[in-house]
């Protein structure tokens, strides 16, 4: 899945660039403002960079809105990824959409490292500081506190509750 944001009103737009041939422009109508921009899908021939294949998920975040009923997918790369609420202009690198006023715009933060033994990615949350807290497997963090968190942990941020997951997750369609 590629993930792309709305030129005019910056939605976040999830599609699976594996049905598409490379080379070939797409157009998009975002659905939040219906504005229609085009893409280029990179051609075949063109191979990746090492800045590209970094840039690879290394995990997801399936977030839930227990209130609203909202599924979305979050990838998360190597380094540190804002979780937050998605606004425009947002400095979270890992937002998401959402109505629920208790999930600050930059609420915690998951720092994905390779581990050098093992090769594997490791994910260590902490709380931003956010106003509510972070929760982990429905636990508070303390101020201050880095946990070390594995796949199908759950994290709860407000009302919004969010499960890791290290494979990708299958989407709806």
């Amino acid at each position: 899945m590629k993930r792309l944001r709305c030129p005019e009103c910056d939605e976040p737009i999830l599609f699976d660039e594996t049905r598409f041939e490379p080379g070939r422009a797409l157009v998009f109508e975002c659905p939040a403002c219906n504005k229609r921009f085009k893409v280029k899908l990179k051609p075949k021939n063109q191979s990746e960079t090492p800045d590209e294949a970094e840039a690879k998920p290394k995990g997801w975040l399936v977030v839930v809105e227990n209130a609203f009923h909202l599924k979305q997918v979050i990838p998360l790369y190597e380094g540190e990824n804002v979780v937050g609420r998605h606004v425009k202009g947002t400095k979270a690198n890992a937002a998401f959409k959402t109505v629920d006023p208790s999930v600050d715009t930059t609420h915690c933060i998951i720092t994905v490292k390779t581990d050098r033994q093992s090769g594997r990615p490791q994910f260590v949350l902490r709380d931003a500081p956010s106003g509510t807290g972070t929760f982990l497997m429905n636990t508070l963090l303390p101020d201050r506190a880095r946990e070390i968190v594995d796949e199908g942990a759950i994290i709860t941020i407000g009302a919004t509750t969010m499960i890791l997951r290290t494979e990708q997750p299958e989407s709806d369609d």
